[in-house]
């Protein structure tokens, strides 16, 4: 998978290749799915939530230029997988699941795992986590309609925000950096994401406006 679908698709940095060739993907799909879990698609995981493909885990993780000293903030848990990347490579890690279930899942799995510096909350995400903020690394990872205010604001000084951002069809993974009061952002390349859901995402009883 490392050598197919990322290093030949432009994946080059080292600790990323390294971090996802040491993750167990099939570990964090269901078990019917298993015999997929290499395979370069999103995969279901329930709670119409998705396992995102291999090269995008990588590229995403990639664009946030992650040192091994940083603190890092993801929205979105999903099954724990992009936790556990992230995990490998950053001093600590939090984490904020919407949906109750799967955030016990994930924290679970990542324990099992021995992912002591993976902390599982479960709460709206497009708030973030203020308690261990601020975050050198914010990844979001399902598509927001507008930069969420409150993320922003827990970015550290030189950090990186890495998001898909767009209307419901038309979504392109963004970078933002902040330098002081400076916010600086851009747009990479399309992607097509599940809307994040929140206070400041797409509406529960709307999510595709």
């Amino acid at each position: 998978m490392v050598d197919r679908q990322l290093r030949s698709r432009g994946i080059r940095d080292p600790r990323v290749l390294a971090a996802i060739e040491k993750v167990p993907r099939h570990l964090f799909v269901p078990p019917e799915l298993r015999e997929e879990a290499y395979n370069d698609q999103p995969l279901p995981i329930g709670a119409e939530q998705t396992i995102s493909q291999p090269y995008m885990v990588a590229s995403m993780t990639e664009l946030l230029e992650l040192a091994a000293g940083d603190r890092a903030l993801e929205i979105g848990a999903g099954s724990g997988y992009q936790t556990a990347i992230l995990a490998e490579l950053t001093a600590e890690v939090h984490t904020v699941e919407k949906h109750p279930g799967l955030a016990a899942a994930a924290a679970e799995r990542l324990a099992r795992l021995g992912y002591a510096n993976a902390h599982v909350h479960t709460g709206d995400g497009t708030l973030g986590w203020p308690e261990a903020a601020p975050y050198t690394a914010i990844l979001v990872t399902a598509a927001a309609p507008f930069l969420p205010p409150p993320l922003v604001q827990q970015l550290a000084d030189g950090g990186r925000l890495v998001l898909p951002l767009g209307a419901a069809d038309t979504q392109a993974v963004v970078r933002v950096r902040r330098r002081g009061r400076d916010i600086a952002t851009e747009s990479l390349y399309a992607c097509r994401f599940v809307p994040l859901l929140g206070r400041y995402g797409w509406r529960e009883e709307d999510p595709r406006g």
